[in-house]
């Protein structure tokens, strides 16, 4: 088990007012929020951040506001989100600059690559940057999915700290935790917020989840239970938070399957007083009321609200 990065690490949502500009206020009410839900870590300028959506500007205010209301209370690792190599290690200086006390870098996406240039990819982040670097597996996104035995190899070289996987592969999750278990402080963290306690069954450090956006708490305690040996306890814990997740199907298809998710992640902390709106970043859709009232119900009956 690393000594740093393991635990619970929410993605952080980015907030916006109704006209679109970032609502550093909310994003300063958020991550007081995760910080007393028991948060192990602070993941910014992840998918649930909405990054790709992101001016440079935005990027850099998202990361310094997050930093400043943290004030050092946990480890904030930071996406350095470009498409090939420099851009990355450039995007990874300046993260740094603003309080990253790690890295998650995805493999290039646009640039169509193969395993050897993804290989060179992360190497050449390493020599570049003077911070922990976990690898992002989300095929989803860049359409390339991370193979183990490169992740495994990297990771018995020193180049990355761990890996956040967000593959949805249960298989490959479950084939890199058996492959890396005698890498010293190599941390690998599901994304896979209804799984959970089979993850840290499997061996996995923690989980990076956008639902702990909502309930951080929730989170916290399946976490703890786990670390307890108690798995009955962890069970219940994870059978409420998978009904919870329930929020991001109430939009039935009217809006993108990304704005679905962080939609509904955002409405809940609307409902919740923690943000001053739901507003998605453009072109998305933000939800509307009946899709608000159908979430209000959701965390009425998980006792949020």
């Amino acid at each position: 088990m690393s000594t740093q990065f393991q635990g619970v690490i929410p993605p952080v949502i980015t907030p916006r007012h109704a006209d679109g500009r970032v609502d550093t206020a909310s994003l300063k009410n958020v991550t007081k929020h995760l910080l007393d839900g028991g948060v192990s870590g602070l993941f910014v300028l992840g998918s649930s951040g909405e990054v790709p959506y992101m001016t440079n500007e935005e990027r850099d205010l998202v990361v310094s506001t997050i930093a400043d209301a943290n004030a050092g209370a946990v480890p904030l690792i930071v996406g350095a989100n470009e498409q090939t190599t420099n851009r990355v290690i450039e995007e990874a200086r300046k993260v740094v600059d603003l309080g990253a006390d790690a890295i998650v870098v995805t493999s290039m996406y646009y640039a169509i690559g193969n395993a050897e240039e993804t290989e060179t990819h992360f190497r050449s982040i390493h020599a570049a940057v003077d911070k922990p670097i976990f690898a992002y597996d989300v095929p989803v996104r860049t359409h390339f999915k991370l193979p183990t035995d490169l992740l495994v190899r990297l990771g018995r070289d020193g180049v990355i700290a761990g890996v956040k996987d967000s593959s949805g592969d249960d298989v490959s999750f479950r084939q890199l935790v058996l492959a890396s278990k005698d890498i010293p402080n190599f941390d690998i963290f599901t994304g896979h917020e209804i799984v959970v306690d089979g993850a840290l069954l499997a061996g996995a450090q923690g989980v990076v989840p956008g639902l702990g956006n909502v309930d951080p708490a929730g989170y916290r305690r399946l976490f703890d239970a786990t670390q307890g040996g108690d798995w009955t306890a962890a069970a219940t814990e994870q059978d409420r938070l998978a009904d919870l997740f329930d929020i991001v199907y109430t939009p039935n298809g009217r809006v993108s399957g990304g704005a679905a998710g962080l939609g509904a992640f955002k409405t809940a902390l609307q409902i919740m007083g923690i943000i001053e709106s739901n507003t998605m970043s453009a072109p998305m859709l933000s939800l509307n009321a009946e899709e608000t009232s159908a979430i209000r119900t959701i965390l009425e009956r998980n006792g949020l609200v």
